[in-house]
């Protein structure tokens, strides 16, 4: 698993790579998220272990019913574990920041 989440690092979309610095400066409120964090045989693309939150950045391919039922497994997976599970869509991203991280602040009660 080291690998392969050395290799999705490398390959960050720029909507993931958007959002690090944003999770990266909440360090000052003691909230610290890891990238590509192995959960089980997932792969988180953020995890912030105070609070088991997991957020997830999709892009296009989870609109593939394939990818949606992975997804959903995962998901499952994970709420089976107490971790919540924040799903954000690449264009949420791009096109609406603030409500992301509006999103993100109110999981963590700042």
């Amino acid at each position: 698993m080291k690998g392969r989440r050395q290799e999705l690092r490398k390959e960050s979309t720029s909507s993931e790579k958007d959002l690090w610095p944003f999770l990266r400066s909440l360090r000052k409120f003691g909230f610290v998220f890891r990238r590509q964090h192995s959960i089980g045989n997932y792969v988180a693309d953020f995890y912030c272990p105070k609070t088991r939150l997991v957020t997830e950045v999709d892009g296009s391919i989870h609109d593939k019913i394939n990818q949606q039922l992975f997804d959903k497994e995962r998901d499952a997976f994970m709420k089976a574990q107490e971790y919540q599970v924040l799903r954000v869509k690449n264009q949420e991203i791009t096109e609406d920041f603030a409500s992301v991280s509006l999103k993100i602040l109110r999981l963590l009660n700042l």
